[in-house]
């Protein structure tokens, strides 16, 4: 049996958007897929501080910060923040542009005050919207934007009202970063990621496999939104939730049941990884 490099997004495929608990069915097929001898990740758009809770289920290591900070086991393998003139001038164009501000560095998250009361306006959404709502409502470590301290910053997620505020800070920042834009069906809420041109999930995946030994046809993505469409390109299998966007689950090998469903232990099942 061909050793299995596994990497489960969180928000929306390991567990319900911004929870930081999984189905019992999920914990017992991602321990049982170990004790089989496969390797399992993390790989999340949040970074280390917001996934860190998830880690002590026993997880081999992480693609975190969208694939600006990986490590296996206690070996950080990639480490790659914005310079300090990147996220300066970022933060400057995005308010300029009225948009709301989340940073998000290696321990600590800072977002804009009032950004609350916009995603309440907001109706429907992927998990993403849903992610952040509970976020803000349950703390999972987001501070105010005022007591940011500096610290190098790896993702920033941007929202806003209309795509047309984007255009300024597009034409500035374009060159070095990636805009994902979420596909929100229907919200009225643009919401997306500034992500390093330097890295993604996909170059992640790849880290971890160079440094554990394992070919990328025997490497297998979860994921449900489009910040997971580099992985889910990159993975020798990929796999969408049912709950997930209509765009991924095009891209994907497989589609599997969704998160409340027992989604991620029956995929297990139906891939032979338990």
């Amino acid at each position: 049996m061909n050793k299995k490099l596994i990497f489960i997004d969180i928000d929306g495929t390991l567990t319900l958007p911004g929870s930081n608990e999984p189905p019992e069915s999920a914990v017992s097929a991602i321990r049982a897929a170990r004790q089989a001898g496969h390797y399992v990740f993390l790989c999340s758009g949040r970074n280390y501080a917001m996934l860190k809770p998830l880690m002590a289920l026993g997880f081999d290591g992480a693609v975190a910060s969208g694939g600006g900070y990986v490590f296996c086991g206690d070996e950080v393998l990639y480490d790659c923040p914005m310079t300090k003139d990147q996220a300066d001038l970022a933060l400057r164009l995005f308010k300029e542009a009225g948009a709301y501000r989340t940073l998000e560095a290696k321990n600590g998250s800072w977002c804009d005050e009032g950004l609350a009361e916009f995603l309440n306006q907001s109706s429907g959404g992927n998990s993403e919207l849903v992610r952040w709502r509970i976020a803000l409502e349950k703390d999972l470590g987001i501070a105010p934007m005022a007591e940011y301290d500096g610290s190098p910053i790896y993702k920033i997620v941007f929202m806003c009202s209309d795509e047309k505020q984007l255009a300024p800070v597009r034409a500035k920042l374009e060159d070095d970063f990636y805009f994902l834009v979420q596909d929100m069906r229907g919200a009225n809420c643009i919401n997306g990621e500034l992500i390093n041109r330097k890295f993604d999930k996909g170059t992640g995946v790849r880290c971890a496999a160079e440094r554990l030994g394992i070919d990328i046809a025997d490497t297998i993505g979860f994921g449900d939104s489009m910040n997971d469409r580099e992985m889910i390109l990159t993975v020798g299998t990929g796999v969408c939730m049912a709950n997930g966007s209509p765009a991924l689950k095009a891209l994907s090998d497989i589609v599997c049941p969704a998160v409340e469903e027992d989604g991620l232990a029956r995929a297990f099942e139906m891939l032979e990884l338990i």
